[in-house]
């Protein structure tokens, strides 16, 4: 009689996490960044940030009871406050109340709830929302605020941003090179953009505390960042007076928290690691193609959303190796 290793259905072992757990730790890695905004926008990243937060739970809750019926509540996982904070990190201070409700219900609406809710979702609700608000309120979705107006909201004055900058480098205007911001600036917030992708530095702590704590891994966002950094650098090596240095585009936009925070989205990124690397290589080099040759001074949402896209096909091909596989002799 032929003996067989019967393995049962995973999991084998619990580790301890959860769906709660995991992400009520990227709300923590998510505070570094937040104080940053509070500091060099104040009135307008506490307003910005409350309403989208306050929002998608509304929308969730209200969504979940009365359109899909569901007899318990999803509001207390973490998800849609997570997907509320992005969601407001990826606007300007300035934005009207009402067009952040807009964004907060078009992200978990029609981004979360409309394919049945968290681990169903194809793209990242908060990209979906933020993409949405600027395809449908461009003026609004570009008007930076300056850096230091702590009790302006609507009311406080704007600038270019350093990516508007460097479009307007890269089109001929040499002049902008004088208005950029320095790196050390850059890496600590001083400067305009959306609320939670001014600082850097802030957006690395994240970084640094999810790879502590073993919430994400570094294949996503060290794929993005070093896809970046090679591909702008060539550029840069091509011709220095139209493309700025790598360190620049690293340092800029929304680049960071795209890599640390919404690229890594359990749901909408690939399984394996093999296809994290993939993904993560993707979603470098679109960035940085739509930065340099695209319309848009920013490409990072893009990038993130078209990859979505793919990651079913991504993990299709990049399968992990089953437990208790016997590799086929060549």
């Amino acid at each position: 009689m032929e003996n067989k290793l019967i393995v049962s259905l995973s999991p084998h072992v619990h580790g301890g996490d959860s769906v709660k757990k995991n992400m009520y730790g990227v709300l923590i890695a998510l505070i570094p960044a937040f104080l940053v905004s509070l500091y060099f926008f104040g009135l307008g990243a506490l307003i910005v940030t409350a309403t989208s937060v306050a929002a998608c739970l509304f929308f969730e809750w209200a969504i979940g009871k009365f359109l899909l019926k569901k007899e318990t509540t999803t509001i207390c996982d973490g998800s849609a406050v997570i997907t509320g904070v992005l969601l407001a990190f990826n606007l300007p201070s300035n934005l009207p109340i009402w067009i952040i409700i807009l964004g907060a219900l078009f992200a978990i609406g029609v981004g979360k709830m409309s394919f049945g809710g968290l681990g169903c979702n194809p793209f990242n609700p908060a990209l979906a929302g933020r993409v949405f608000l600027l395809l449908s309120f461009p003026v609004q979705m570009t008007s930076w605020p300056v850096v230091g107006q702590l009790t302006s909201y609507t009311d406080a004055t704007t600038a270019a941003t350093p990516l508007n900058l460097m479009k307007q480098i890269a089109g001929g205007n040499i002049e902008a090179l004088k208005d950029l911001p320095s790196s050390f600036d850059l890496l600590i917030g001083n400067n305009g953009g959306c609320l939670g992708e001014v600082s850097a530095l802030a957006l690395l702590l994240g970084l640094a505390y999810m790879l502590w704590k073993k919430i994400i891994t570094w294949h996503i966002p060290i794929s993005i960042l070093a896809t970046v950094f090679i591909f702008s650098g060539i550029m840069h090596l091509v011709d220095p007076e139209v493309y700025v240095s790598p360190v620049l585009q690293l340092l800029t936009g929304g680049l960071m928290l795209g890599a640390v925070f919404m690229a890594t989205d359990y749901v909408t990124s690939p399984m394996s690691k093999k296809g994290m690397l993939i993904y993560g290589v993707c979603i470098g080099l679109l960035t940085v193609i739509i930065r340099l040759f695209g319309a848009y001074p920013e490409g990072m949402s893009f990038a993130i959303l078209i990859m979505n896209a793919f990651t079913p096909l991504i993990n299709t091909y990049c399968k992990p190796k089953r437990f208790g596989e016997v590799a086929k002799k060549k």
